[in-house]
């Protein structure tokens, strides 16, 4: 009697995974690379692995599978114009799949996605800034209704009950039926007519 094949799958698997290579590179063990940045003058080293890189950036990916045998088992690979706390950033998203930034960092994070072509970064920058965008938005909405109804309210003209309204008597020169004064500037306009 053949039995029915079951699926074994771990949801937690993955995530163990991730933290256990961001454990192994922060204790620099089984680093076969290393990374260095220079912006300005300033300048870093992060050691990494070559597996975690070439699997989540198609940059780094295309520079280790055509980079030739070299004497050592480490490797070196030097990024200019990259600034070393936005690449420490890109390493901790790529080794946990999570980083916090400033909100100010969010473009430059997503320019440093795109230049390393890290696909899941560049999207995730994307829809972080879309999300901002569209807050901004719902707050300049909300402001704009707010002054809309500030405005509403002071330009309607205040109603002033009858008896406090000033009365005008008529004009002498209109005429007004009854009253004898048809011969008014009025009535000699309509003869004219």
């Amino acid at each position: 009697m053949e039995s029915n094949p079951v699926l074994l799958e771990s949801k937690s698997s993955p995530i163990n995974l991730l933290n256990e290579m961001q454990q192994l590179r922060l204790l620099g063990h089984l680093c076969d690379v290393t990374v260095s940045v220079e912006y300005q003058g300033v300048r870093a080293e992060f050691p990494a692995h070559k597996a975690v890189l070439a699997a989540t950036s198609k940059f780094f990916k295309e520079v280790f599978l055509n980079e030739k045998p070299v004497d050592g088992p480490r490797s070196n690979v030097f990024l200019n114009e990259v600034q070393v706390a936005d690449f420490a950033s890109f390493l901790e998203f790529v080794y946990t799949a999570r980083v916090e930034v400033e909100e100010d960092r969010v473009q430059r994070m997503l320019e440093i996605a795109e230049k390393l072509k890290c696909l899941d970064l560049s999207e995730t920058c994307f829809q972080l800034k879309k999300q901002m965008l569209e807050s901004v938005l719902l707050e300049l909405q909300n402001f704009s209704e707010s002054q809309n109804s500030e405005e509403e309210s002071t330009a309607r003209p205040s109603t002033v009950p009858a008896a406090e309204a000033e009365w005008e008597p008529p004009d002498s020169s209109v005429a007004v039926p009854g009253c004898g004064a048809s011969e008014g500037p009025a009535a000699k306009s309509k003869e004219k007519i």
